[in-house]
């Protein structure tokens, strides 16, 4: 079965400053179990904010790492999922689920892609 990387991209401008409420957690929570005992979920996790990032970058031979914040980023990754999905369809719909749980003031994004085999 295939497996697919749900890339979750976060408008932090929109991201409360105290992080997700304990309603929005606990319906993740929920989501996560619900996915995971459907055989689905092979590993997820959120991450912590841009700003304690750092950016390592090859371009024309030299090598630069820049410290976060991001000043050009508006949307950031703020989390993944590892899923292993019958299809690509199957994919789409547990991501569409997940965005749903937050509440209306997040913008989250989330881009499905199939993990190419070698």
């Amino acid at each position: 079965m295939p497996r697919y990387l749900s890339i979750v991209r976060v408008d932090e401008t929109t991201a409360p400053a105290e992080g997700p409420s304990p309603e929005l957690m606990q319906r993740m929570g929920e989501l996560i179990e619900e996915i995971t005992k459907a055989g689905v979920m092979l590993d997820t996790a959120g991450l912590t904010p841009a700003a304690q990032g750092a950016r390592v970058r090859w371009e024309g031979g030299q090598l630069s790492v820049t410290d976060g914040p991001f000043t050009e980023s508006k949307e950031v990754i703020g989390g993944y999922a590892l899923m292993q999905c019958k299809d690509r369809a199957e994919a789409i719909e547990w991501a569409k689920r997940f965005v749903k749980v937050h509440e209306e003031y997040w913008t989250i994004t989330c881009e499905v892609r199939e993990i190419a085999e070698a």
